[in-house]
């Protein structure tokens, strides 16, 4: 009905203890999406942790030239290979290319070329046959800015973290505390209008669960909905998270203090959503789920 792996990736997904994972999943028949549920429903997991996952390898850059900035990734398979010098090299070359070039679209990337005349698709091919490893341009981003906008540019963990921001009025180094901010914040969207509105019915969905659970009446935990949607609004959109550096203060008020208001967000966190190699640890899982 389920594996050792499926357990292992609810407990990544989701933060909760493995038997708890084990139980959600025997309760669901194995379903992934409704084990999540059922265990925000009870209060075990966090709203928050489902997106949170990290799975491959490899690094997110950023290129900035003025009043343009590209944000891309790539992806390895093992970390070592991540911290190989071609590797880097590789990044650098096609970052700088769709810099230069401003393309906007990863099949005009990949046809882009270089100066020895190959193409970044031809470039990817021989650098996997050299290194061996599965290598892939995973994304970009080409942004453009006015000349009275700052780029708020923040790298973390070595790349593991990379975002961009474009603020208007305030200057490079307010940008680029909002951008620190969203590295370790992991707001979702820019602001409450990007939620999508199926995103929003299914918390609320979940919402009114928890507070049956907690013993509401149902017409209680039905108004008991608009005010922990508020809540979730102010973990997952960046405006109105509460800024890191000053709690008093939202990150629209911080930036508002400071003459600015925030036009864009580019946020990447390598190998967010893709499946990482199983390797033994499933059986481990299985070990301590049955013991």
């Amino acid at each position: 009905m389920f594996s050792a792996k499926d357990v292992k990736d609810l407990r990544e997904k989701t933060g909760a203890g493995m038997l708890d994972c084990k139980k959600a999943l025997e309760a669901l028949e194995g379903n992934m999406e409704k084990a999540i549920d059922w265990l925000r429903e009870k209060g075990i997991a966090k709203a928050s942790k489902k997106e949170s996952r990290i799975a491959a390898e490899g690094l997110s850059e950023i290129f900035v030239d003025g009043n343009k900035a590209v944000i891309l990734e790539v992806n390895s398979e093992t970390d070592f290979v991540a911290k190989n010098e071609e590797f880097k090299n590789f990044i650098s070359t096609v970052g700088n290319a769709i810099l230069n070039s401003g393309v906007t679209t990863m099949d005009d990337a990949m046809n882009l070329k270089l100066e020895n005349g190959q193409t970044i698709s031809d470039y990817l091919v021989a650098l996997i046959a050299k290194i061996g490893e599965k290598i892939s341009f995973r994304r970009f981003e080409y942004v453009l800015k006015n000349d009275n906008e700052s780029f708020g540019v923040y790298s973390h963990l070595g790349g593991r973290i990379s975002v961009l921001t474009v603020l208007e009025g305030a200057n490079s180094e307010v940008a680029k505390d909002v951008s620190m901010h969203a590295a370790a914040m992991r707001p979702l969207y820019m602001t409450r209008d990007e939620v999508p509105e199926e995103v929003l019915e299914h918390e609320r969905g979940i919402i009114k669960e928890q507070a049956i659970n907690e013993g509401k009446p149902a017409e209680i935990a039905e108004k008991m909905v608009n005010g922990r949607i508020n809540k979730y609004y102010k973990e997952v959109c960046l405006l109105e998270q509460e800024f890191i550096k000053d709690s008093d203060k939202s990150v629209e008020q911080f930036v508002k203090d400071n003459n600015g208001t925030i036009k864009k967000m580019v946020r990447y966190e390598v190998g967010e959503g893709i499946e990482k190699r199983n390797d033994d640890f499933a059986s481990e899982v299985m070990k301590q789920v049955n013991g």
